[in-house]
């Protein structure tokens, strides 16, 4: 089957925010996803984009606030009306606990949605076990051995190559997604995606 690569991060808003539609459009497509969880902030560092810190505060409140806030009426899916508590927390643990899932031959479509939601919708801490315990526990998977293999050599190998690949492919953020090679940045153009696939 076709897959459609989806390279993004655990904690992305903008993941969040198109990662349902996603599901849909896939299905629909019958495409698979190849989930590839990247270290985004690695990918601004490398790419020269300006750090989120270091932002404008006019450019936070827009698209960090108001356009996550209308993204997620049109999604009919639920938000918190501030950035989440833990979001400049460490990032790896969630990332690589999704890779563990895939190295353990897992399907992660739920689990990545989960931690998704759980961030921006109910304020977890992605760099926490117990919470993401929580989240392994809510998507029907026993979150213990994927903790476990986070920090595996495997795991954080992958991890890496996949940071490393989107670096390579100039990518502009999270989330990416690949059809047939062709690239769609932005879970705003899900719809054209959609067009693309005949879903």
């Amino acid at each position: 089957m076709s897959r459609i690569e989806y390279y993004y991060a655990g904690y992305s808003a903008y993941a969040y925010l198109g990662h349902a539609e996603l599901l849909k459009i896939a299905h629909a497509a019958g495409r698979e996803i190849d989930h590839r969880p990247f270290d985004l902030r690695k990918l601004i560092e490398a790419t020269g984009t300006t750090a989120f810190g270091n932002r404008s505060q006019a450019h936070k409140d827009y698209f960090f606030g108001r356009e996550i806030v209308r993204w997620a009426e049109y999604r009919g899916i639920p938000v918190l009306d501030h950035t989440p508590t833990y979001h400049h927390h460490d990032i790896t643990l969630s990332n690589c606990m999704l890779i563990a899932g895939l190295v353990q031959g897992l399907n992660i479509d739920r689990l990545s949605d989960e931690m998704l939601r759980a961030h921006w919708a109910e304020d977890f801490d992605l760099d926490n076990p117990d919470d993401l315990r929580k989240i392994g526990e809510r998507a029907g998977i026993n979150p213990d051995p994927l903790l476990n293999a986070a920090a595996s050599e495997e795991v954080r190998k992958i991890y890496a190559q996949n940071t490393e690949e989107a670096i390579r492919l100039s990518l502009f953020g999270s989330p990416t997604y690949f059809v047939d090679g062709d690239m769609f940045y932005g879970q705003d153009h899900l719809e054209v995606m959609a067009h693309t696939l005949g879903a």
